[in-house]
């Protein structure tokens, strides 16, 4: 066993620290447009990172067409671009690897040194790679057609490479040697995070990068322009969100709709709790099982695929009108989907099949986790199954009921958007446009990005300010917190 850590293996955990934040930045860099170094030609789409530069030869390439065909440009060039990027992509990937095989004993620690070299080797030919590449681009007989422009974050990248590659190397000249008989090994906590990590990543890159596109409620923006200074608006479209009066009148029918369909969930919220207590009552095994798989698989269907069974079954040649035509009832077919009454139970319908049995799950596993000795003594003692289910069932199951509701009620705004879009016609427009929606539509199908980001910039403040409001309300009525 080793004793207490050397002066020299001290320093080398200080030049893992610096080390592991320049690792860092050379991922998140994959991900940042304005810091790719590939958009070495105005023909590369400005909104193009190096990550889907390194993945994506189609895209990278998409506006070289006419340029390959002219002679402008060689394809051979454009090859070297994308091998180059992916290169770096490689290179970061690999740096990653072994900035997380840094937190392990010092026999892992100088595996990882010499993994973030190799990292750091990779990055730096494709950063050669890409200078080659401007290189020839630069020697075009078409100069204004292609665009020549080296970018500054061509720079960054590489003086973060050559970090991560200098201080790699000092490590692996530093640190002492490891004994023979020592194993590779992470203490158990480092191996929690590592797992833990992905989630991280995936939840910082679709989650809050996106936040960067809140600066185009600050612009007067159009799809396919470019973000300049001269275009800023300041508070602009704010003021227009609530001093036009259209506008004004669209919001206030959006939010309507949105707050009665998310109303109608939050009150019907309690359903799938009670499923779920009556389907664990089931005692035949087989028989729980089946319901259980058969409420749970619609879960997984598209809304595109709900409604094409709603269309079969409730259009004007469906199964209902079919059915009611041939016993007489009907004169002629009716198409039940055309029609714009009641169409806010109708949506409340669709969701309950569509989601009762997955929302079911949680539950399902809570009274899994009641105590069995509470049901036995309740026999004992008397109690009915609905006695058991009321004063036992109930309330162990209350606790996940009210986190849940909690978190509806913070999400009153965000009730989706695929299925209000696939069910609305001409008829029922007015009753089924909520929030989402009508940020699509207004978005998508009018092209004012600007506005539509200032709905969503005040649909997530609002979310997160019901958020911290009904976790004071739980605090303050139950005494517990959700957060």
């Amino acid at each position: 066993m080793r004793g207490s850590k050397s002066s020299r293996e001290l320093m080398g955990d200080k030049l893992f620290y610096v080390i592991r934040i320049a690792i860092l930045l050379s991922v998140i860099f994959l991900f940042v447009p304005s810091l790719n170094p590939t958009r070495i030609s105005g023909l590369i789409n400005r909104n193009l990172s190096l990550f889907t530069a390194g993945i994506s030869y189609s895209t990278l390439t998409d506006d070289f067409g006419r340029a390959i065909k002219k002679g402008w440009v060689q394809e051979s060039t454009l090859q070297l671009l994308y091998v180059s990027a992916m290169s770096i992509c490689i290179g970061a990937a690999t740096m990653g690897i072994g900035g997380c095989m840094t937190l392990g004993n010092l026999k892992l620690k100088r595996l990882s040194s010499l993994i973030a070299a190799i990292g750091g080797i990779f990055e730096l030919v494709g950063l050669m790679g890409i200078y080659i590449s401007y290189s020839r681009i630069s020697l075009t007989t078409k100069p204004e057609k292609i665009e020549p422009q080296f970018q500054n974050g061509f720079w960054v990248i590489l003086a973060v490479s050559a970090i991560v590659l200098l201080l790699s190397v000092i490590e692996l000249l530093f640190l002492p040697k490891a004994q023979k008989e020592d194993k590779y090994s992470i203490d158990a906590k480092y191996q929690l995070f590592l797992m833990f990590m992905p989630f991280i990543a995936l939840i910082a890159v679709f989650s809050y990068l996106p936040l960067l596109g809140w600066r185009y409620a600050f612009f007067d923006y159009k799809v396919g322009d470019t973000l300049s200074m001269e275009k800023f608006v300041g508070f602009k479209w704010f003021n227009e969100l609530l001093k036009n009066p259209a506008t004004v009148r669209d919001i206030v029918r959006v939010l309507k709709n949105t707050l009665a369909m998310s109303g109608l969930g939050i009150a019907t919220s309690w359903l799938p709790m009670a499923f779920a207590i009556f389907l664990s009552e089931i005692k035949n095994v087989k028989f729980r099982r089946f319901v259980q798989v058969f409420t749970t698989v619609p879960n997984f269907i598209s809304w595109v695929l709900v409604y094409a069974i709603a269309f079969c079954i409730f259009s004007t040649d469906g199964f209902v009108s079919s059915l009611l035509v041939n016993m007489g009832i009907w004169d002629q077919g009716v198409n039940l989907l055309m029609s714009g009454e009641h169409t806010w139970l109708k949506m409340l319908g669709w969701g309950l099949w569509k989601g009762i049995g997955w929302s079911a799950i949680i539950y399902i596993a809570a009274i899994s986790g009641i105590d069995q000795q509470l049901y036995e003594a309740a026999t004992v003692d008397g109690a009915g199954r609905f006695q058991r289910m009321w004063h036992i069932t109930v309330p162990g199951l209350l606790p996940t009921f009210c986190v849940l509701l909690l978190m509806s009620v913070a999400n009153i705004l965000n009730n989706g958007m695929d299925q209000y879009l696939v069910f609305s016609n001409a008829t029922n427009i007015n009753s089924i446009m909520v929030l989402d929606l009508y940020v699509y539509k207004l978005g998508i199908g009018k092209g004012s990005i600007p506005l539509t980001t200032v709905i969503g910039m005040v649909k997530s403040i609002v979310s997160v300010t019901l958020l911290f409001a009904a976790n004071g309300i739980s605090k303050l009525i139950r005494g517990e917190s959700i957060i």
